[in-house]
């Protein structure tokens, strides 16, 4: 029994999820706290028309930095030791995101009603929520080009104490801006969030000299260019096609079935997003960096083991209890408005299971780079999440979209046991 507490205590998988466990329970509070304040001031309708500027936020800041963020951090963690590697790294990351950034604002701030009409249609009109994100890009870009140097040096401390503190404050302005403005407010609170993160980011890393001696930049590597830039597309495809299906989902619920019901799966999705922070926030600042390292089949299967027997029985356990308690968590969480979300847990839970042992495999596309498998996989999942969502949403109505979120998870699960037959069942070998 000594022995294998000890073997516990030593795990660094355990060690990064402790520390980790910290952040993401700040953030989750934070998080639970401000979608508690939307669904009292806001209602269902609200936190639907948030839900489809969350999603396009997300395509844009990703495009703001090209989607090369797991690409910085793999080459860090591969290249700790080579100064030069690293620089040119960093110098073409920097280089290439500054010209994207520069179009992609113009095109913001110039044309902010077809934004409007893309994301909220011709019925509403927020076009100021355009002007000020092109404002904020630049913020948002170099925010996240820092953390995944601070990710790449495997600084996990240091990236966790940056999301608590980001959260903290993000729930300030937030609460904030929401009593005072409404639904504007919440517009506001979620431009403003991340490019105020990036003044606590700066003034850690200028105390990070092993950090930040690799910042200053002046040209761009054509090796890195040629090698980034399948990141960047692989990254992109994620961040711009899935939000774009969500969307798209969103309003085929709000044209069919109303606006509430819009909002109830929305809140499904909200709370999902908290609790699926623990895995990508690990996922992110351990595995990543662990899988572009190891060169063997031998040493991928113990890593996608380990996450499974260490992390999987956790959210097993928390996926019951959420279950269980969940039209007590509706009445915290929400409130009266919200209890017909209730059908959707069952499929959300059953879903996010099977996402989290994927995502523990498909980061093995990431770190090795395998553009056309993770491309065709990607494109795959997309599609029979968006056919399937439409399908049954009109045979079940809203409650059809979280069928469909499960049912997608489950082929895309095997579909990557199949990808990776080899490598879970066949010889040891190099990867």
């Amino acid at each position: 029994m000594d022995s294998y507490f000890d073997k516990l205590k030593n795990n660094v998988l355990i060690k990064v999820s402790s520390f980790n466990a910290i952040g993401v329970f700040v953030k989750m509070i934070t998080g639970f706290i401000s979608l508690k304040v939307v669904a009292i001031f806001l209602g269902p309708e609200g936190l639907a028309l948030i839900g489809n500027l969350r999603n396009v936020l997300t395509s844009i800041q990703s495009i703001g930095t090209l989607g090369l963020y797991n690409g910085i951090v793999k080459y860090i963690a591969e290249f700790k030791s080579d100064k030069k590697e690293i620089r040119s790294v960093l110098s073409t990351s920097y280089l290439l995101c500054l010209v994207v950034i520069i179009f992609l604002s113009t095109w913001l701030y110039l044309f902010p009603t077809f934004w409007n009409n893309l994301v909220f249609g011709n019925s509403y009109q927020y076009n100021f929520v355009f002007k000020a994100i092109a404002i904020a890009l630049p913020f948002y870009s170099v925010n996240t080009l820092c953390l995944a140097i601070i990710n790449g040096y495997s600084k996990y401390k240091m990236y966790i104490l940056l999301n608590i503190v980001s959260s903290i404050l993000g729930l300030l302005i937030t609460v904030f801006l929401v009593w005072e403005y409404k639904l504007e407010g919440a517009f506001w609170a979620i431009i403003i969030n991340p490019a105020v993160s990036l003044c606590f980011t700066i003034v850690i890393m200028l105390n990070k000299k092993d950090v930040t001696k690799f910042l200053p930049s002046t040209k761009i590597s054509p090796k890195y260019l040629k090698r980034l830039s399948s990141f960047a597309v692989m990254t992109l495809v994620s961040v711009t096609i899935l939000p774009a299906i969500l969307i798209r989902i969103r309003n085929f619920i709000i044209a069919n079935e109303g606006l509430e019901e819009a909002g109830y799966w929305e809140a499904i999705q909200s709370i999902s997003s908290q609790y699926m922070l623990f895995i990508t926030t690990l996922l992110t600042i351990y595995l990543l960096p662990r899988l572009s390292e190891i060169n063997s089949s031998k040493s991928f299967r113990f890593e996608v083991f380990n996450f499974y027997k260490t992390i999987l029985p956790i959210f097993v356990i928390g996926f019951l209890i959420i279950y269980f308690l969940r039209n007590i968590i509706i009445g915290i969480l929400f409130s009266n408005d919200f209890t017909a979300m209730e059908p959707l847990f069952i499929w959300q839970l059953f879903g996010d299971l099977f996402k989290i042992a994927s995502l523990v495999i498909a980061y093995q596309f990431l770190a090795k780079r395998m553009f056309w498998y993770y491309i065709i996989t990607e494109i795959i999942s997309f599609t029979f999440l968006y056919f399937a969502s439409i399908y049954l949403i009109n045979q079940f109505g809203f409650i059809g979209a979280s069928m469909a979120y499960f049912f997608n998870y489950v082929v895309y699960f095997l579909l990557l046991i199949l990808v990776f037959r080899k490598s879970f069942f066949g010889p040891d070998r190099k990867i």
